[in-house]
């Protein structure tokens, strides 16, 4: 395999772990809190960075004072977007989950203009524009009434994710900060939030867990955060920006794949058409917010992925 298919595949992977993060946070709540689920993560994720950092040999091991002005507020609001998130895929199917997320493609560029500064083209706001529909559709599985709880929580979330990626920029942009030490101190930062949360709901839970469950926990911690991350950005230096976000973007497509064949969901006519129009909308709006973003800083001036390449663990 070449080295370009090789990149190709581990992006692929990754968006297919994230896609099936959603079935498998909705597995882990039918057994245990939602905030125990959470530290669980947290925690887990958090051993596991730390042990890569303690083995890693690249540069100075302790947080430089960019990184620490940084990783403490995006690890407040990496920990909103979660406990939101996971409440609402708790309460909707894990397809609509990663379908109705995806929108926050769409809204991140409207939050950071940094990379607009003639404004957004009216197509972007097209392709939005079918994003909303496709949502509207997504809540109508039983025909056109109330939407689900669930539903509006992960329109919030996506909401939320959006201004998290944009602070990402705002936070890192001509910054020396490092990918790993950032990540890992989020995961730190979420874990001290969700213990006294956890305390209350029950730690009990987690040892009284079943196999089963300790499995789908330690997927989501070891796989759809701490190797996810790492493995795309480890991917998105060996290829261009534009096409790591078209490989990753293809992440609601497992979302709804994994859904339904491994979750036994159904996707009925109307959600079936939500469903094309989110992934063609979010496709339509990324190409057309790359196709027009500004020219990035030169390297010596900006460190990490722009905004676009980033996602909550």
């Amino acid at each position: 395999m070449s080295d370009a298919r090789r990149t190709d595949a581990v992006l692929l992977l990754v968006a297919l772990v994230w896609g099936s993060s959603y079935l498998s946070a909705q597995t882990a709540v039918s057994a245990l809190p939602v905030l125990t689920v959470l530290f669980a993560r947290y925690a887990l994720s958090s051993v596991a960075c730390l042990g890569v950092m303690g083995a890693s040999r690249r540069g100075p091991r302790r947080w430089t004072r960019d990184e620490v002005r940084a990783g403490v507020p995006l690890g407040l609001t990496q920990a909103v977007v979660l406990v939101v998130e996971t409440y609402g895929v708790a309460h909707t199917s894990a397809a609509n989950a990663g379908l109705i997320i995806s929108l926050a493609i769409v809204l991140t560029p409207l939050l950071d203009r940094s990379g607009h500064p003639g404004g957004l083209p009216r197509s972007f706001y097209a392709a939005a524009g079918v994003c909303v529909l496709a949502v509207g559709l997504l809540m109508s599985d039983h025909g056109f009434q109330a939407p689900r709880l669930g539903d509006l929580l992960m329109l919030a979330a996506a909401g939320l994710r959006a201004v998290h990626v944009a602070l990402v920029g705002r936070f890192t942009a001509r910054r020396a900060v490092r990918p790993l030490q950032l990540t890992t101190l989020q995961t730190l930062v979420g874990t001290a939030l969700f213990v006294p949360a956890a305390a209350v709901t029950g730690l009990s839970g987690l040892v009284r867990a079943d196999g089963a469950t300790w499995t789908q926990l330690l997927y989501l911690a070891l796989f759809c955060s701490v190797f996810a991350f790492l493995a795309q950005t480890w991917a998105v230096q060996r290829t261009s920006a534009s096409r790591a976000s078209l490989l990753l973007g293809t992440e609601p497509v497992w979302a709804a794949l994994v859904g339904v064949a491994l979750g036994g969901e159904h996707l009925g006519p109307l959600t079936g058409l939500g469903a094309a129009l989110m992934v063609a909308g979010t496709y339509w709006g990324q190409s057309v917010e790359r196709a027009h973003r500004a020219p990035a800083p030169a390297p010596d001036q900006a460190s990490g992925p722009g905004p676009t390449a980033l996602r909550v663990p």
